[in-house]
């Protein structure tokens, strides 16, 4: 499954927010309580655009203006990366979803290795990510795409906070690669 990523733009804000809704009603059939707090989405989505508008968020499309994927390449968290983490060390990924439609094409792991080669053409050794720390599930993905747990972090006000990383020299899918515009053009980390 050939596929191209290319940045988002604010056009592709409801298509990004179905994308969205789609995986929070398959997290809940699938018994994962993420997502559903009450006034969640709409901080999220207000995060998004903040990304958006920053060229931070890069989107797979489909057909038919669906988006099969998306992946922000954000800042460090502060609440979970410190200092002597060196956090300009590496690329950070969130929002890292994918559609139902793409299940079986490896389209995450996929935006992984994406991830990664990124770090590489910045000259950063890391990519990193932080999931909630009740989504076992979830936290083992990582673990089977390379990555190895750093820590844990439990403040409060999170319920994220289960840390990885991974070399970015690490490709987990060498032979279905996405199709990107030139890694020069991606967005500078502005740590």
């Amino acid at each position: 499954m050939g596929l191209l990523i290319r940045p988002a733009t604010s056009s592709d804000a409801d298509a990004l927010m179905s994308l969205r809704i789609e995986a929070e009603q398959w997290l809940a059939a699938a018994g994962i309580d993420q997502w559903r707090s009450p006034g969640f989405r709409e901080r999220a989505l207000a995060k998004w655009q903040v990304d958006i508008e920053e060229g931070r968020t890069w989107v797979v499309p489909g057909s038919d203006d669906m988006l099969l994927g998306t992946v922000t390449l954000a800042r460090p968290d502060r609440d979970f990366w410190s200092e002597a983490d060196a956090p300009s060390s590496a690329v950070y990924v969130a929002k890292l979803i994918t559609s139902r439609a793409a299940a079986g094409h490896r389209l995450g792991g996929r935006l992984l290795d994406w991830a990664g080669g990124v770090a590489q053409a910045r000259g950063l050794p890391w990519i990193r990510l932080d999931v909630w720390r009740t989504n076992k599930r979830l936290q083992q993905y990582y673990l089977n795409e390379g990555f190895s747990h750093v820590r844990t972090e439990a403040p409060s006000h999170r319920l994220s906070g289960w840390m990885a990383q991974r070399l970015a020299s690490t490709v987990m899918h060498p032979h279905d690669p996405l199709h990107a515009h030139a890694l020069a053009d991606t967005p500078e980390s502005s740590g």
